[in-house]
């Protein structure tokens, strides 16, 4: 069994941490609204900006050269 590259582990952890992110932001959003907040709460701002970021960053690393 060989190590992996340095590219292929930079892809497989940049791919690890962005549905990281995204599963952060998920939870952020489902934890602001069920303690009551409303949808211009901090919480759920928040948890939607690491969403996004979280799927920018794996759009840009899909469409990176292979």
């Amino acid at each position: 069994m060989s190590a992996p590259s340095g590219r292929n582990a930079h892809a497989s952890t940049t791919t690890i941490l962005s549905l990281l992110m995204i599963v952060i932001g998920v939870g952020l959003v489902v934890r602001t609204l069920t303690l009551g907040g409303g949808l211009f709460a901090i919480g759920v701002i928040m948890g939607v900006l690491f969403v996004v970021a979280g799927l920018g960053r794996l759009w840009v690393a899909t469409r990176g050269p292979k």
